[in-house]
């Protein structure tokens, strides 16, 4: 079992922005090889991934994560971490009585004993595919490529996510046993934030603007009492002053505030024009009243512009997915144009389909490369460069899961 290393805090994000030190994601497995046209849409996918490609792409994401971190574990994929877990007997009881809980559609507690019995590889792989030696009825989890929505880091607390379909509600309870017994978050349960069984949050939704200030989207994935009750939590136990919501459409194509708003750097954003700048109306800064966070009280915005910049007291550059162009900017929002991920200030990464999003960067100054040029030009020397650089992953299979670079990787810690 990998310990953690004692010079990093286990959690630590308070930007955006600042300078990745460790992040967890998923490189898709056999999980994704049993979506099928029979499945597809109950598991939230619209097509079919290729999957050895799908790897391909995801391991060059990778690559620059390790590069640029220059860390030996700067990357953690959430199935070891998830492995080393099973290895303790109480970790695999837990899991099995909370996805029972979870989900009570599923009948599992007729197999309840048989599955308290399995070994640790043996659960693993129930619990990403699905799959058993006995005739249980479980999903796979296609959808644990998108490690962001499992969770969010907030300071030194994390939420655990509590998934809005049931598709994904068994990550959440991957997550929650993770956080609660793996070896590598063990003193944390004081700065671990649960939610209540009747709302739905996922870490999409949630950026960290600065240490006083996140933004929320209510979404179609994030009610309105999951932003009350994270707005609740953060205000009472975080240094958090301010929470910017911001009213989504409860549609397919923007399901997380993520889709539509990301930051390039800490006063630059690649932002899907319509919902964020051609919509009014639709932001609210949520605070506590009188220093009590269980009194709130919300103050209305006409943009979400607006709501930005009262509450950091700075100027914003809003790029624009898919440039001037509103058919550009629909087709390159659908790819995940606005869905970037920052490494540091600066240094962003996204989709190579995105022409137009890329073409409105360099506009903003931004040097724009495909991965391999920037990891044999730049190398680790990216960290402490102070270049704007957008980089250009392939990601032709990828995003037909529809998700980004964002949507692919949840930061544990950011900082010097």
């Amino acid at each position: 079992m990998t310990p953690a290393d004692p010079a990093v805090d286990s959690l630590h994000v308070s930007s955006e922005t600042a300078p990745l030190r460790q992040v967890v994601v998923h490189t898709p497995g056999e999980e994704m090889a049993l979506v099928s046209p029979a499945n597809a849409e109950d598991l939230l996918f619209d097509d079919i991934l290729f999957l050895e490609e799908a790897r391909e792409e995801h391991a060059m994401l990778v690559r620059l994560f390790e590069a640029v971190v220059g860390r030996g574990d700067a990357v953690l994929q959430v199935t070891d971490l998830l492995r080393e877990t099973f290895d303790l007997p109480d970790a695999r009881t837990a899991f099995v009585e909370s996805l029972t809980e979870r989900m009570p559609y599923r009948n599992f507690e007729a197999y309840e004993e048989e599955l308290k019995a399995l070994d640790g590889p043996a659960l693993l792989r129930f619990a990403v595919t699905g799959q058993a030696p006995f005739p249980v009825s479980a999903q796979p989890i296609p959808n644990l490529l998108f490690t962001r929505d499992l969770s969010a880091v907030v300071g030194g607390h994390v939420l655990v996510s509590h998934a809005a379909t049931a598709a994904r509600a068994p990550e959440s309870v991957i997550m929650q046993t993770i956080y609660r017994h793996h070896p590598r978050f063990a003193g944390l349960d004081d700065r671990i934030i649960e939610l209540p069984a009747d709302v739905s949050f996922e870490g999409g939704d949630l950026l960290v603007v600065s240490e006083r200030v996140v933004m929320i989207g209510q979404s179609e994935r994030t009610s309105l009492g999951g932003v009350m009750a994270v707005a609740r939590q953060l205000l009472d136990r975080t240094s958090v002053e301010h929470v910017v919501m911001v009213n989504l459409p409860k549609e397919r194509y923007c399901m997380h505030l993520d889709t539509v708003f990301t930051f390039a750097d800490e006063d630059t954003c690649v932002v899907f024009p319509p919902i964020i700048e051609e919509a009014y109306d639709h932001a609210f800064v949520i605070e506590a009243l009188d220093g009590e966070a269980h009194d709130l009280r919300l103050r209305p915005y006409r943009t979400v512009r607006d709501a930005l910049e009262d509450v950091t007291g700075r100027r914003f550059t809003f790029v624009p997915c898919g440039g001037s162009d509103p058919v550009r900017q629909r087709r390159e929002q659908w790819t995940d144009g606005a869905n970037l991920f920052a490494l540091r200030p600066g240094l962003v990464v996204g989709y190579d389909r995105n022409r137009r999003t890329y073409d409105a960067l360099r506009a903003e100054g931004f040097h724009v490369v495909d991965a391999e040029s920037f990891l044999d030009f730049y190398g680790d020397a990216a960290a402490s460069s102070s270049d704007r650089i957008a980089v250009r992953l392939s990601g032709n299979e990828l995003s037909r899961g529809r998700g980004g670079p964002r949507c692919m990787t949840m930061p544990l810690v950011r900082g010097a």
